[in-house]
């Protein structure tokens, strides 16, 4: 998972890169984008923070995960929303 979230986000780099180098910034689809990429980033952050933030209420009760499962599940929204703005980017 780590290495497919480096590689899709490397591309989705490099696709907003030349976006944002053949569209003017204040167009509407380029404020639509990247609103939607600073929403899902957000989302992405806050998503992960709850599973750390559950990873730990859940060691202090004596109910620790393994740190590959902790980590996975903290990756997943990063994971997900890389993927979905590859694809979405690639149209």
């Amino acid at each position: 998972m780590a290495f497919e979230l480096w590689t899709t986000s490397l591309s989705t780099i490099t696709m907003r890169n030349h976006l944002w180098q053949t569209q003017p910034f204040f167009s509407p689809n380029m404020m639509k984008e990247n609103q939607k990429m600073v929403t899902e980033k957000l989302e992405a952050s806050m998503e992960a923070g709850l599973e750390m933030q559950k990873a730990l209420f859940n060691s202090i009760n004596g109910q620790s995960a393994p740190w590959w499962v902790t980590s996975q599940r903290a990756m997943k929204p990063y994971h997900q929303r890389s993927s979905a703005n590859s694809r979405r980017l690639a149209k």
